[in-house]
């Protein structure tokens, strides 16, 4: 564990990107956010942070903080998938708006919250396995240490993706509704993947297999204009979520 003595600095780096990322999309509205918005954005940033203390605590001879935090943390991080699947209503409400009113919605059209929908199911079921995978090799601490690191790869996107997509709005705001929102989310993905084979060259572990999960999710991610126009992807999601 002597290679992840100074982990926890490292940790702060994604922190403050995500918290950058979702800053004008979470407080520029705060008022207007429902209760759901409200708990994860909290549940997030305290998973976020947990991945900054808990590695400081197992690397600086604090095991037995480590360990009560590391159950503290267990509900933590169910709390995030719980309150992420359930603002997925969300989606398909602003999906059924931008056909209502497309003028409102501009560059966002339907499809384009249904693939975030589909690929934030992905993303959370992905998010989930890592946090069990890390639970499964809490004996093995590099193992259960770095299940527990992919997971700021895996969930980084709906946070980073709004903070570059509200630049790029506010770049060619002239252009509204013409305003290519895909490629901001592209250049989004690649950051995330970038920041991701850093970290892992960094501590060697291109190749485990919580690397290649959380590289896998954000391959994913670039398909979601596709999985967004499928036909059969929308009805699927309407039927999952509205029932």
């Amino acid at each position: 564990m002597f290679k992840y003595k100074t982990l926890h600095k490292w940790m702060i780096i994604p922190m403050l990107i995500m918290q950058a990322g979702i800053f004008y999309d979470y407080w520029g509205d705060f008022s207007d956010n429902a209760w759901s918005v409200h708990i994860h954005y909290l549940t997030g940033t305290v998973w976020y942070l947990y991945l900054i203390i808990q590695p400081y605590y197992a690397t600086h001879g604090q095991m037995a903080k480590h360990r009560t935090n590391g159950i503290i943390g267990m509900f933590i991080a169910g709390a995030v998938c719980i309150t992420a699947l359930s603002m997925l209503h969300r989606d398909i409400v602003s999906a059924e708006g931008a056909i209502a009113d497309p003028d409102r919605f501009g560059p966002f059209k339907p499809w384009f919250f249904l693939g975030v929908a589909a690929v934030e199911i992905v993303m959370m079921i992905a998010f989930g396995y890592a946090v069990i995978k890390s639970i499964i090799h809490r004996k093995e601490l590099e193992d259960h240490a770095w299940w527990l690191i992919s997971t700021v790869f895996i969930i980084m996107m709906p946070a980073l993706g709004r903070g570059v997509q509200f630049v790029t709005m506010a770049m060619y705001g002239d252009n509204w509704p013409d305003i290519d929102i895909m490629s901001s989310l592209y250049f989004t993905t690649a950051l995330i993947i970038a920041m991701l084979l850093f970290f892992a060259w960094k501590y060697g572990k291109l190749n485990h297999p919580a690397t290649l999960l959380a590289l896998a999710v954000n391959v994913f991610n670039l398909f979601l204009e596709p999985i967004g126009r499928s036909e059969p992807v929308q009805l699927f999601l309407k039927a999952l979520i509205k029932g």
